[in-house]
């Protein structure tokens, strides 16, 4: 039905003109100011994303290969030419920020090489699908890798551990004296957040490890409705359901990204830990050389050169985490989302790797100077809470009153020159008459035993405690956990490495000629992560 427009409403765009904007691709070459700030910063993450972008192409052109949607003869001619950029490396492939970014970069070569049968490249996929993929492959490297660090470093540091439950030392709070313990159960306390960041850098892995293949820009695509063979042909464990989710979602980033700081910010702590027990003033411990550097002026300065990389190095992680979720609060479905991420977090991870590979180097070569750490320790009053519970229990009285008690009599010990072991039953029964007005019948008591640091140490065999066997039991399995922890990363390695070959062998028969693949029934959970699949396989081995 037509008619005149009703009254009041708004008068109809211009005939042969569409409202809005100027619609369809631009014309012209990018403006220099954007070839520079944009693209020359999207070509540098080319030596990152280089070889899993090509992986991802192989992928692309065998899944819609089998499917009938490229002609088989494009198909060879396509894959024969990505394998061939496959052992080009990234620094002499001809990237040029001139010709846009790296997708568009990498179509100027295709074309150049291949003319049009290159557009068959862009069939049901967006350049970003191609990215993402890349990007999740290039994730699960560098997660694997980190989880394996983490667990090296967690066996380091147990190894130092049982090399020191009977190394007594002075633990602190706020650099003061605190409690006898040893320096075996003070290094272990590190390796239990490292393999808690282990098993979050592992969850992490599990996110990166959905395929977002087939999602095109945001509802699918028409030409593939099955998303499964191009996840088993990657070897992904899974597909990401929601296809626009899947092309967006950035959760998974912060995540691996905060694992990854929080397991270097421990490194950190030890780190200035022990940058202050390497100093004169307390001489508890000693780096090698190798991970020491000399000053050029002062001959001798002996700086603990490692330990303000690994301070550092956490600072500029927090840095990487903390920009990557600035730049992801924006709309959604928008590039800049991860544009930044897709170097940012690879080199966070990478940064991590390094700094925590730099970590057990340092813990496998520190020398721990036991003496000293004994003599600080007896010339301290660290075994005074111990004091306080044995007069709370032996006369009777509060542990808020005998901790005044106690505190007394260190203060008169303190002032007087002499330490905690010098501490005796008349000295507290003073202190007493001061605080309740008698004494406590202490004076001429043997409180040797009490105020002995060794002693004090061997009591405490409560779950964690410091007594060498509760360490040992610790430090046990500690160990195992770290094993399971490299297992899952070796197995996940050889899993992605599997696959790999297993794409290029097929990509290799179909470019020469070989009988074309038939698509698989089945996801790639039954196919590659099921029972009897090929993860299982790895597994069992």
């Amino acid at each position: 039905m037509t008619g005149k427009p009703m009254a009041g409403s708004p008068p109809g765009p211009a005939a042969g003109r569409a409202p809005g904007p100027p619609a369809g691709p631009p014309s012209g070459p990018a403006a220099p100011e954007l070839v520079a700030a944009g693209f020359e910063l999207e070509v540098a993450d080319a030596p990152l994303l280089h070889e899993p972008i090509t992986l991802a192409d192989i992928a692309h052109v065998l899944d819609l290969g089998m499917a009938g949607v490229i002609p088989e003869q494009a198909a060879r001619r396509m894959l024969a030419l990505l394998l061939e950029v496959l052992d080009i490396p990234a620094d002499r492939f001809p990237y040029d920020p001139a010709h846009g970014e790296l997708y568009n970069s990498r179509e100027r070569y295709f074309v150049s090489r291949a003319g049009d049968l290159a557009g068959w490249l862009h069939a049901g996929r967006p350049r970003r699908e191609a990215m993402r993929i890349a990007f999740r492959l290039c994730l699960r490297d560098g997660l694997t890798d980190l989880m394996a660090a983490a667990a090296a470093l967690a066996d380091d540091l147990t190894a130092l551990a049982l090399a020191h439950t009977g190394t007594l030392l002075a633990d602190q709070t706020y650099l003061q004296h605190a409690q006898p313990s040893t320096f075996g159960h003070y290094a272990l306390s590190f390796a239990y957040p490292v393999l808690r960041e282990g098993r979050r850098l592992a969850a992490a892995l599990a996110w990166a490890d959905a395929s977002p293949g087939g999602a095109g820009c945001v509802n699918g695509t028409r030409l593939r409705s099955d998303r499964a063979t191009i996840a088993r042909l990657l070897g992904f464990r899974c597909v990401a359901e929601h296809t626009r989710d899947a092309m967006w979602q950035t959760d998974g980033l912060f995540d691996m990204v905060a694992a990854a700081a929080g397991l270097v910010v421990c490194q950190a702590k030890l780190a200035e830990d022990l940058e202050i027990w390497a100093s004169q003033e307390f001489d508890y411990v000693n780096l090698s050389d190798a991970h020491s550097r000399s000053s050029v002026l002062m001959p001798q300065k002996r700086n603990p050169y490692a330990l303000s990389i690994i301070r550092g190095s956490a600072g500029s992680i927090i840095g990487k985490l903390t920009g990557l979720l600035a730049i992801a609060k924006t709309p959604s479905a928008r590039s800049d989302n991860l544009i930044f991420a897709y170097g940012e977090v690879p080199r966070a991870l990478g940064q991590a790797v390094r700094t925590t590979a730099l970590t057990a180097g340092v813990v496998r070569g520190l020398e721990v100077n036991a003496a000293r750490m004994r003599d600080a320790l007896d010339a301290g009053f660290s075994q005074a809470t111990d004091l306080a519970e044995f007069v709370m229990q032996e006369c009777g009285i509060d542990y808020r009153t005998a901790y005044r008690v106690v505190g007394e009599a260190v203060r008169e010990a303190s002032a007087s020159g002499l330490r905690g072991a010098d501490v005796d039953g008349a000295m507290l029964d003073r202190a007493a008459a001061g605080v309740i007005g008698r004494g406590l019948g202490l004076a001429g008591r043997d409180l040797s035993e009490v105020l002995d640091p060794w002693q004090i140490v061997l009591s405490r065999t409560a779950r964690g405690g410091a007594a060498p066997e509760e360490v040992a039991r610790m430090a046990g399995q500690v160990r195992r956990e770290a094993a399971e922890l490299a297992a899952e990363a070796r197995t996940w390695q050889d899993t992605y490495r599997t696959a790999r070959e297993e794409l290029l062998a097929a990509a290799r028969r179909c470019a020469e000629a070989g009988a074309w693949p038939a698509a698989r029934a089945g996801g790639p959970e039954e196919d590659a992560r099921g029972p009897g699949g090929r993860a299982e396989r790895q597994r069992r081995r």
